[in-house]
C-alpha cells in the first residue's frame, strides 16, 4: 500500500500535466515564436542585448550557446537556467527580461511575458531543451 501511494505521489505531477494538455514543448513551434515576438529585436546582430552580453537568439544553437558570461539554458532544469529565471522574475528587477520597468538596466522596453508563456519556456527547459 505504501509503495503504491508513493508511486502515485511521484507520478501525479506528470499525470496532471498530461491531463492539462501539456505535451512536449517544441522549440520551433512554441519557443521560437516567443523569441521572435519578445526577444529577437534586442538579441540579434547589433541589438542592445547582443552587444551587452553577446547573447544571440536568432536560432537554437545561439540560444543554447549562451552569453559571454556562460550558458543560459541548463537542459532539464528551469531553476538552473538564466533564461527562465530572468523571464519569470526570479532575479533582480534590473535584469528581468524583457525589460519593462524603470529599474531595468536595459534601455529597450517590452511587455512582460504572460504566466503561460513563462511556463512554456520552463516546460521546454525541463523537458530537455530539445531542438524539435
Amino acid at each position: 500500500m505504501k509503495t503504491t501511494l508513493r508511486l502515485l505521489l511521484l507520478l501525479s505531477p506528470v499525470m496532471l500535466l498530461n491531463a492539462c494538455g501539456q505535451g512536449d514543448v517544441s522549440f520551433s513551434g512554441d519557443i521560437q515564436p516567443i523569441i521572435a515576438k519578445n526577444c529577437i529585436s534586442c538579441h540579434s546582430e547589433a541589438g542592445e542585448g547582443a552587444v551587452a552580453s553577446a547573447y544571440l537568439m536568432n536560432d537554437y544553437n545561439n540560444v543554447m550557446k549562451g552569453t559571454t558570461y556562460g550558458p543560459v539554458v541548463v537542459s532539464g532544469s528551469r531553476m538552473s537556467s538564466s533564461l527562465y529565471l530572468v523571464t519569470a522574475g526570479k532575479t533582480a528587477p534590473q535584469i528581468r527580461m524583457p525589460p519593462h520597468n524603470d529599474e531595468s538596466l536595459a534601455e529597450g522596453r517590452g511587455p512582460m511575458l504572460s504566466a503561460a508563456t513563462i511556463e512554456t519556456i520552463g516546460l521546454w527547459i525541463d523537458q530537455g531543451a530539445k531542438n524539435n
